[in-house]
């Protein structure tokens, strides 16, 4: 048994909480929600981060919850009112300014993730949920990753992943992640929407349990091209991936205007929606689920939730940050790594 404790006796999963940035809201929304006792019920929350910042955080909020230390005091209490927290870095609160990144908090941050997909890949966690990180902290502390889904899909050797949003009224995978938008038409391949969609089938059906998953795809053009008149992508690209889909079983519609698709999927009327670039699927979405969308990584041998915001460094140490996304994040995280388990 690893100090973690027994994954195989103890119902409730593990779930390994990455703090994020430092001086972003991360500390703030952890603490806010693991000051949330019904988390306890369905969870072992373990939080992987930098014990001064979060007792220091909890200070500052006047919240009662304590900080206690795995790397001095062993085996976590997993009990509320205790944040259990492996100790990763070693930061000086009292040094740092809110909103303003360096090395060490972009090192930090790195070391966190890694850690917490190493104990996912071993098993010493059933599930990771992340709170935001700062890119440019990243690349300037010398690691040169867009995210936390690219440095998901090397540390475990992954190579088709998809980034999903999930709330209770809407669910978006996307084929195209963080690029530039005039580079999407030529990113796009029958390949990947096809890749896009299966990924997604997969996860309704097994981590959300839709035994018959209806899946839309979103067109890349207005009025989905209009017979080719503005643009032909989706007779090159997005068409012959949903054939290829509904002849492997999959309840998929032909490629649809964007501009309508949302109102039907929000309704209800499908499960996810295959988007072709970031702001075409995140726009709806934050729409309708700004403060408890989660963020997913699907395809991964490990499962991982986030957040679906940034670090949002001009309210950092304000006392504002809503916990509602991460706290979201911690319930599907949980939720998932019991449906894995069982």
């Amino acid at each position: 048994m690893s100090i973690f404790g027994d994954n195989n006796t103890n119902p409730r999963p593990i779930v390994a909480i990455t703090m994020g940035d430092p001086v972003g809201i991360g500390p703030e929304i952890v603490v806010k929600a693991l000051s949330e006792p019904t988390l306890y019920e369905i969870c072992r929350p373990l939080v992987l981060g930098d014990v001064r910042i979060l007792a220091h955080t909890a200070e500052w909020l006047g919240s009662k919850v304590l900080c206690h230390d795995l790397e001095k005091k062993g085996a976590g209490m997993y009990k509320y009112g205790a944040i259990d927290v492996l100790n990763l870095s070693d930061l000086n609160p009292e040094t740092l300014n809110y909103g303003e990144p360096a090395p060490a908090t972009g090192a930090a941050m790195v070391k966190y993730i890694t850690e917490a997909i190493d104990m996912a890949m071993e098993g010493s966690v059933g599930a990771i949920a992340t709170a935001p990180i700062n890119k440019l902290a990243m690349h300037t502390a010398g690691f040169n990753f867009d995210g936390h889904t690219e440095i998901l899909a090397q540390r475990t050797g992954t190579t088709d992943y998809v980034m999903m949003l999930a709330g209770e009224r809407l669910r978006v995978s996307l084929v195209t992640i963080h690029c530039a938008l005039s580079d999407v038409p030529g990113i796009l391949t029958a390949e990947n929407v096809l890749s896009t969609i299966r990924i997604t089938e997969e996860a309704l059906r097994e981590r959300f349990r839709i035994t018959t998953p209806r899946i839309a795809v979103a067109a890349l053009n207005p009025h989905a091209g209009e017979g080719g008149l503005f643009g032909d992508e989706e007779s090159r690209f997005i068409f012959p991936a949903v054939q290829a889909a509904r002849e492997a079983g999959m309840n998929v519609t032909e490629p649809l205007p964007s501009d309508t698709l949302f109102y039907y999927a929000q309704k209800g009327d499908y499960d996810a929606v295959v988007c072709m670039y970031h702001d075409q699927g995140l726009i709806p979405f934050k729409m309708v689920h700004f403060s408890d969308g989660v963020n997913l990584t699907l395809g991964l041998p490990i499962i991982r939730t986030s957040v679906d915001h940034g670090t949002a460094y001009n309210i950092a140490g304000k006392g504002e940050a809503d916990p509602r996304s991460l706290i979201a994040a911690v319930r599907m995280a949980a939720e998932h790594g019991i449906l894995q388990s069982g």
